[in-house]
């Protein structure tokens, strides 16, 4: 019991690490459960080793993007818009949906055909921005609803991670149609 205070002390002084380690967590263990399922499960691949690289191109955003740009974001947003109200919480949801989510998701994809070393790298967001936003406002903008009427501010991103583990599981099958 007295590890779990202290990791509790350290990282609640230290919350853009908790975000870090929690978000990367989830987002990478999303890949890690996808090439699983692809590699000894479902046996769809006919290399049974795990893709390393491509671990390590998810902990890049899993890890160093995405929670650090969460982190900033929902300070800001939950310090303009405060409280629990339907209006503050639409405010917040539409915000964060039509406002941080496309950059976001285009840096996903032009992201990762960066780090592939891809010649067109645009060409995969080009064709996948449009349904895979479409798709995240039907998941998002609930979630995200919970999000803001649920959790404390300093559970946002972890609570996040959460979702995103089930949305990063749907978005890995769909990069790799």
């Amino acid at each position: 019991m007295a590890l779990f205070s202290k990791l509790r002390k350290f990282f609640r002084a230290r919350p853009l690490l908790k975000n870090m380690m929690g978000y990367g967590i989830m987002y990478v263990g999303a890949e890690f459960s996808q090439q699983t399922l692809l590699k000894k499960v479902w046996k769809d691949d006919p290399d049974p080793n795990y893709d390393v690289a491509s671990l390590g191109r998810y902990t890049f955003f899993g890890v160093l993007w995405y929670p650090v740009a969460y982190n900033y974001w929902y300070r800001w947003l939950d310090s303009r818009f405060v409280g629990k109200s339907l209006a503050v919480i639409t405010k917040k949801s539409l915000l964060d949906q039509f406002l941080m989510e496309p950059p976001l998701l285009a840096s996903f994809y032009v992201g990762m055909s960066i780090l592939e070393g891809k010649d067109n790298v645009t060409a995969e967001c080009k064709k996948k921005f449009g349904p895979t936003f479409l798709t995240g406002c039907v998941y998002w903008l609930p979630a995200m609803a919970l999000n803001f009427w649920l959790m404390p501010n300093s559970m946002r991103v972890l609570f996040l991670g959460v979702c995103t583990f089930i949305w990063v599981n749907f978005i890995c099958w769909y990069k790799r149609k």
